[in-house]
């Protein structure tokens, strides 16, 4: 079995949901298995820690997981369209991956989850990628092939995955956003098998 590294960082559980579905789509693929991933939150305060292993959910990612991968799927919430701090925290961690060219000829995907329709869902997804370009990665985005991206009216972009959770997170990820997600992660783990076969 080959691993697609499906790496996140939820604060409410929308972005966690769709890395999950998206892992679910990953392993409908015969010969792919995903390893659901997370990242430690980053604090102001320079006392603050976060324990050495997640109190739920799934581990913390290591370099370990980058290496082992075939592909990877980055998700996060938006925040002021960008990245989320602990996110882009771990990238810009990775030097050492990108000196040595780890990365490179990987696929990668990107989701997120926002408050509302126009909480920059697009922007957030291209700062995901700016990282992952620069690590040679090759991009897998969501094509119009995929009905639900026509059809939603919550979230879905052709950059990725999205999901409008609403200013709480009290929205539930909508069937077309379910869709996207499943179609991304199978979309993903295809792709990134041929590759490595290749």
């Amino acid at each position: 079995m080959a691993d697609i590294l499906v790496l996140y960082y939820s604060t409410h559980g929308a972005t966690r949901q769709l890395a999950q579905l998206i892992a679910r789509g990953v392993e409908a693929v015969p010969g792919a298995q995903a390893r659901l991933r997370t990242v430690p939150r980053v604090s102001t305060v320079c006392e603050a820690t976060e324990p050495a292993v997640p109190e739920s959910g799934a581990p913390y990612v290591s370099e370990q997981d980058l290496t082992e991968c075939i592909g990877i799927a980055v998700g996060c919430p938006t925040r002021f369209g960008n990245m989320a701090a602990p996110m882009k925290y771990f990238w810009d961690s990775t030097i050492n991956a990108w000196l040595s060219g780890l990365l490179v000829g990987k696929p990668a995907s990107v989701f997120t989850s926002t408050g509302s329709m126009h909480g920059g869902n697009e922007a957030t997804l291209l700062t995901m990628m700016i990282p992952l370009l620069h690590h040679g990665m090759i991009m897998v985005g969501t094509p119009y092939s995929e009905e639900a991206l026509s059809a939603t009216e919550s979230g879905g972009t052709p950059y990725g995955v999205s999901h409008i959770a609403g200013g709480r997170g009290e929205k539930p990820i909508s069937e077309h956003e379910r869709a996207l997600a499943l179609a991304q992660g199978k979309r993903l783990a295809q792709i990134a098998l041929k590759l490595a076969a290749a």
